[in-house]
């Protein structure tokens, strides 16, 4: 819903692209009833309503339903609210759902585009066929690979990317992806990936987005994205500890991090150094111990004595919280 709502704002008032800032959040805590009295449309249009926890493939887990009235979408979200899951190897609760309006269309409408960044620049997939059957899009995907710095112009994305589009769409898709690029760009994005993207009436919808942000960037760009909070991704529950240790950073001006993976593993970190704990991390994994590694975190900056006893402090008592005589943990201190 940020992601929609951040295209929404920012993309050219004169851009094809048609609002998509019509989104109903819902949560366990939502009351049904008060919905239509703030938003109108929920009883004028028909519906799209889907779980919003970073879930990718919605549609092929059965996690969308389309072309449904208010009391239905209600129902959809009832029967789902606070139900366990399994997506691939994780599992964990659906809790925050939103519904947005429905955009009729054919399957022949639905195209497929990302964007990502890497160390030498970004690079732009396109793909004709988009929707829930879309495939290897690394494959089958026309690319264009952009320099750090630089911007396409139309003529760029319509003769790399927009090969298999009829000519009639190509004008819209060619000034949509280029505003799109430099939205990705100027709002330090680094993944973004819509699928579907529709182009129907002239218009382009954007019916489905993933996407992620430098996080690192939110001093140049936090007030043009409105986001309060950065969601955790699927299966994974905050815990109070990382909030403290989150506080404990955001007072110092040394780095510490701290991130649990596996409250019941038994390989617990304390790596100094950013760096170094990325490589031990890695390594743990090569050695085959992926499964056991509990927490992902560092400290560096030459943080105090205090803060450096306040982490270690914490860890030891995750690592402690549930003894289990059978079981021995290893605390790892780099």
């Amino acid at each position: 819903a940020d992601g929609k709502s951040m295209l929404s704002r920012h993309l050219s008032l004169t851009s094809v692209a048609a609002s998509c800032g019509e989104v109903c959040t819902v949560t366990r805590d939502t009351k049904m009833e008060e919905l239509p009295d703030k938003y109108p449309w929920l009883l004028q249009k028909r519906l799209v309503v889907k779980p919003d926890q970073l879930i990718k493939r919605r549609g092929k887990l059965g996690l969308i339903k389309v072309d449904v009235g208010f009391e239905d979408a209600v129902s959809w979200i009832s029967e789902r609210m606070d139900k366990e899951i399994k997506v691939e190897q994780c599992r964990g609760e659906l809790n925050n759902f939103i519904i947005e309006p429905f955009v009729p269309h054919n399957q022949n409408e639905e195209y497929y585009v990302c964007i990502y960044s890497t160390k030498e620049g970004d690079t732009i997939y396109f793909y004709e066929e988009g929707g829930v059957d879309v495939g290897d899009v690394d494959a089958k995907a026309h690319k264009l690979n952009v320099n750090i710095g630089m911007y396409p112009s139309q003529e760029q994305i319509s003769s790399t990317l927009l090969l298999g589009v009829p000519e009639h769409n190509k004008p819209l898709l060619a000034e949509f992806v280029t505003s799109l690029f430099k939205l990705y760009s100027d709002l330090y994005f680094t993944y973004l990936e819509i699928n579907p993207l529709v182009v129907t009436n002239d218009k382009v919808y954007v019916l489905d987005m993933a996407a992620k942000v430098d996080d690192t960037a939110d001093y140049l760009c936090g007030d043009k994205w409105k986001v309060t909070e950065f969601p955790t991704p699927f299966g994974r529950k905050s815990w109070p500890e990382e909030d403290y240790i989150r506080d404990l950073d955001e007072k110092s001006g040394a780095s510490l991090k701290l991130t649990i993976l596996n409250p019941d593993g038994r390989i617990w970190l304390m790596v100094a150094g950013g760096g170094a704990s990325v490589i031990f991390s890695d390594t743990v994994c090569d050695l085959g111990g992926a499964s056991e590694i509990a927490n992902y975190g560092e400290y560096s900056g030459a943080p105090s004595e205090s803060q450096t006893y306040e982490y270690a402090k914490t860890i030891l008592g995750l690592m402690t919280k549930k003894p289990d005589e059978q079981v021995s943990c290893h605390l790892d201190i780099i």
